[in-house]
């Protein structure tokens, strides 16, 4: 993905968690299947975590505040010194 922006070294170097709902709309944007779910998303954010939770749309941490808040909590607990 090129949006015309001349970044020397555009890499996340830290732990990142994405969290989606398998119903996102997003996912109905070209090319966005791929790049989440295809893993080119990676390439910029190499220690992304991703999880997709099967019932969730696009706000997943209202339709489901306990999932959520427990993949955040141990994603944290996962990455904490």
């Amino acid at each position: 993905m090129n949006i015309g922006v001349d970044i020397e070294d555009p890499n996340v170097r830290a732990p990142a968690l994405l969290i989606m709902g398998e119903k996102d709309y997003v996912f109905k944007f070209p090319g966005m299947d791929e790049y989440i779910r295809g893993g080119t998303v990676k390439n910029f954010v190499p220690d992304l975590e991703i999880v997709l939770i099967p019932d969730g749309t696009h706000f997943v941490q209202e339709q489901l505040p306990a999932e959520v808040n427990q993949l955040i909590v141990s994603f944290l607990d996962n990455h904490t010194n």
